[in-house]
């Protein structure tokens, strides 16, 4: 399989929440269910039946946070420079708003779009690949092309 780029400190965050999950998480179910089955007849037991799920929902997430983790690529986003590249921070604004916005590109496993953390292969991360201060980039959205001005790129 392919590696998997991530930043140092997405790394750690999928790290954290793997120890957590099986050192707090999935003990805490497995004591729900084992109490469930002390309530007698299973068939019709709701606690034990939504205990089951939620540890099926933790197993599949360990899974998955295992095979990211074994997977990753760790770059030190701090030794990059020039334009904009995966680890990059960069700060956009709309050329019609002129609204700014601020994004570090990210793989997909860290992506998260309220925190800022934009996934390397969206739409307006793969237009900014390459570019540098001062780049107009265009994207098109489901809503209609945009335009954006690259205002700053920092690796930090």
């Amino acid at each position: 399989m392919d590696k998997i780029p991530m930043t140092a400190g997405g790394f750690d965050a999928a790290d954290k929440e793997l120890k957590k999950l099986k050192s707090v998480a999935r003990p805490e179910v497995i004591r729900a269910i084992a109490e469930a089955r002390e309530h007698g007849d299973l068939s019709e037991n709701a606690e034990y039946h939504a205990a089951r799920e939620q540890q099926s929902h933790i197993e599949g997430r360990i899974k998955e946070l295992e095979s990211i983790i074994s997977l990753a690529d760790i770059i030190d986003v701090s030794r990059l420079s020039g334009t904009v590249k995966f680890g990059a921070t960069v700060t956009i604004a709309d050329e019609d708003t002129d609204v700014e916005k601020t994004y570090q590109i990210v793989g997909e496993p860290e992506a998260n779009i309220e925190k800022g953390k934009l996934n390397l292969n969206s739409p307006i991360a793969r237009a900014l690949i390459g570019k540098e201060e001062g780049d107009s980039i265009e994207v098109r959205t489901p809503g209609g092309t945009k335009y954006y001005e690259v205002i700053s790129v920092k690796f930090i």
